[in-house]
C-alpha cells in the first residue's frame, strides 16, 4: 500500500480509503455484520489506514458498529478516522440539516461516543448549509479543536465558492467529492482549487455506485435506489456494460480487473489524496488495493475516460 500526506495535515493516509456508507441500509440494504467486521481486519491487514463514515450514514448506525468493532478488537490505533455531520436526524420534525453552534457541538460529542474515540481525525460538512453564516461554523470548531476532539476539518460536496467561504474562517484541509469515471464534474473547478491551496481530497463512489465493478450484464436486475438511474437498467445498462467489456480488456493488459481499473483511474489525477472503496464484506477491500500500486500512463488514463464518456452519452441519449 502506498500513503500520502492529507492535504495542509500531518496525516499519512493510506490512497484506499476504507468507506462505510454500505452500513445504511436506507441506501443499500441490510447487510451481515460478520463479513464487514471481517473486511475491516482485512483493510488492516492489506495496509489500509483510513477510514470513513458519517453520522448520518444509518442515521447513527455505522459509527456505532465501528465503534463497537474498534473497541472490542484495539483497533483504535490502526485508523486515522474521518466522519461527517450535517443531517439532524433525531427530531420529530424529520431529517433537515443543521451546522449551528450548538448542534455541532452535540453531533461531535454523539458521534465521540458512538465510536467510542476521545477524538476525530478529519471533520466533515457532509454538504453546504446556505442558511448558517460560516463563522458560526468556525466557533464551533474553534471549540472542538482547542477541546482536542477534532484534529482537522474537511468538508464534502462543496463548490469552490463554498469553500472560500469556510476558508475565509476556518482552514479547510480536505474535500469529499463524488469522482469516477461517470462522474468527472469537478476536474474544472473543484480538483484545481484543491491543488491550488493544498486541499487533500477523497473521492467517494469511484466505482459509481458499484457500476464499474464489472459484475453486472445487460440483463442483471438492479435494485435499491440505484435502478431509477438511466445507467442502471434498459438500454442504457446495456450501453455501460459493453463499455465495461470493453474496458476489462485494457484492465487486463496492466493484470488488473475493471474494478481496480477504475479505482487506479481516479487515483492517477494528481489533485486526489485517497479514494474510497465501499465496502461490504473482504473480497471487497482485498480486491481493490491492488489499484494504489501505481498509476496509469497518460495515454492509458485518457483512452479509458474517452471510452466510458462516449459510452455514457449514448447510454443518456437513450432516456429521451
Amino acid at each position: 500500500m502506498k500513503y500520502t500526506q492529507l492535504g495542509n495535515t500531518d496525516l499519512h493516509v493510506s490512497r484506499i480509503c476504507f468507506g462505510c456508507w454500505q452500513l445504511s441500509p436506507s441506501f443499500w440494504g441490510e447487510i451481515a455484520l460478520e463479513p464487514w467486521q471481517q473486511s475491516v481486519h482485512a483493510a488492516i491487514d492489506h495496509g489500509v489506514n483510513f477510514l470513513d463514515t458519517a453520522d448520518a450514514y444509518g442515521d447513527g448506525y455505522a459509527e456505532e458498529q465501528l465503534g463497537i468493532l474498534m473497541k472490542r478488537d484495539g483497533l483504535r490505533d490502526k485508523f486515522t478516522i474521518a466522519t461527517k455531520f450535517f443531517w439532524k436526524f433525531t427530531e420529530p420534525c424529520g431529517r433537515h440539516p443543521d451546522t449551528t453552534y450548538e448542534y455541532i457541538l452535540r453531533a461531535c460529542e454523539d458521534s465521540l461516543n458512538r465510536l467510542q474515540t476521545d477524538h476525530i481525525d478529519l471533520y466533515q460538512i457532509h454538504a453546504w448549509d446556505a442558511i448558517t453564516r460560516p463563522d458560526e461554523v468556525a466557533r464551533a470548531f474553534h471549540k472542538l479543536k482547542s477541546d482536542g476532539k477534532v484534529r482537522y476539518f474537511g468538508v464534502s460536496n462543496l463548490n469552490p465558492e463554498q469553500m472560500d467561504l469556510y476558508r475565509s474562517h476556518f482552514e479547510v484541509s480536505c474535500l469529499q467529492p463524488a469522482y469516477s469515471l461517470l462522474d468527472r464534474g469537478i476536474e474544472a473547478r473543484e480538483l484545481p482549487y484543491c491543488l491550488n491551496h493544498n486541499i487533500g481530497v477523497i473521492n467517494f463512489s469511484p466505482l459509481f455506485r458499484g457500476l464499474l465493478g464489472g459484475k453486472y450484464t445487460a440483463d442483471s436486475t438492479i435494485d435499491g435506489t440505484r435502478a431509477n438511474g438511466p445507467l442502471f437498467r434498459g438500454e442504457g445498462l446495456r450501453i455501460m456494460v459493453e463499455a465495461i467489456d470493453k474496458a476489462k480488456e485494457i484492465a487486463a493488459d496492466h493484470d488488473l480487473t475493471v474494478a481496480q481499473l477504475a479505482m487506479r483511474w481516479t487515483l492517477t489525477n494528481p489533485a486526489i489524496t485517497s479514494a474510497i472503496a465501499g465496502v461490504k464484506k473482504p473480497e471487497h477491500i482485498i480486491g481493490t488495493v491492488k489499484a494504489a500500486d501505481d498509476v496509469l500512463s497518460q495515454k492509458v488514463w485518457y483512452q479509458v475516460a474517452n471510452l466510458f464518456t462516449e459510452a455514457q452519452t449514448r447510454a443518456l441519449a437513450t432516456k429521451a
